[in-house]
């Protein structure tokens, strides 16, 4: 049983950014639907999670380079290995490792999920809230 598990905590993952929130409370139902989905139903779940994921780091990265966000080369390649895994699991499910997969979903991918959130999302959060404040001073 992972000690992570694909539910969302409003207290845990919430960072105050309605966008991003909406998008991670997204990729975190998806996560708990694969949990769940029967063996007929998981790759083309998995399939979903990997679109997903990949417009959910683009939108990242559009939002870090606007910002001009320091941390953006280090998120981005964290964004470039995971997108990676899944889509080499993917080619795994496609070759019938499904055990594999389901137990990457299962392990990997909320407590990863969880830390990416902790260590690189929340400091983009810290990054866009005080360009917010300074515009906002600056305005008035």
């Amino acid at each position: 049983m992972s000690k992570h598990p694909a539910h969302w905590d409003e207290a845990h993952h919430k960072l105050g950014m309605p966008e991003m929130d909406e998008t991670h409370r997204e990729f975190i139902s998806q996560v708990a639907a694969l949990i769940a989905a029967s063996d007929r139903d998981f790759p083309l779940l998995f399939q979903l999670l990997v679109n997903h994921t990949r417009t959910h780091f683009l939108a990242e990265g559009q939002l870090m380079r606007a910002s001009k966000y320091r941390g953006l080369p280090e998120h981005e390649a964290e964004h470039h290995r995971v997108l990676g895994e899944l889509q080499q699991l993917n080619r795994s499910l496609k070759r019938g490792h499904l055990p594999l997969v389901r137990a990457y979903v299962k392990e990997g991918l909320p407590e990863w999920f969880d830390t990416h959130l902790a260590m690189m999302d929340s400091a983009l959060v810290m990054h866009l809230k005080k360009l917010q404040l300074q515009e906002s001073i600056a305005a008035s």
